[in-house]
């Protein structure tokens, strides 16, 4: 299985047979989700392109939902390969523009309560 943090309790917005979508243990802002492929692939570039392209689908439905739910402008979204796990980073912008929201201090996930309104704005992959 996968080299990640298992997901909190609660945190779970999404997940099929290929990945899962839940809130950061330690998110940065408010609504910090991750996107994780469930086999281990250590980067992206290896993925089948069928796998690529849902992967792709469901950060893009992730974003989305975040978006609604938040009410906010703009969602990064941040590939990383420090842990040599295919995993994407979705961070809400709030009051700030650039990089200044990656400067924030990761503090523990403690209220799991946004993965139930996040999943009431999912709009399921056909």
């Amino acid at each position: 299985m996968n080299t990640l943090p298992n997901p909190i309790e609660g945190s779970l917005i999404f997940e099929n047979k290929y990945l899962y979508v839940c809130l950061a243990n330690f998110p940065i802002t408010k609504g910090h989700s991750v996107v994780v492929w469930k086999e281990d692939v250590t980067d992206i570039h290896l993925l089948k392109r069928i796998e690529y392209e849902h992967l792709m689908d469901v950060v893009d439905q992730a974003r989305n939902a975040i978006l609604s739910t938040l009410g906010v402008e703009k969602v990064y979204l941040i590939y990383m390969d420090e842990v040599k796990h295919v995993h994407w980073h979705l961070v809400p912008r709030y009051d700030e523009e650039g990089f200044n929201v990656l400067t924030h201090n990761p503090k523990p996930l403690l209220d799991v309560s946004l993965a139930k309104d996040i999943i009431k704005h999912w709009k399921y992959l056909s």
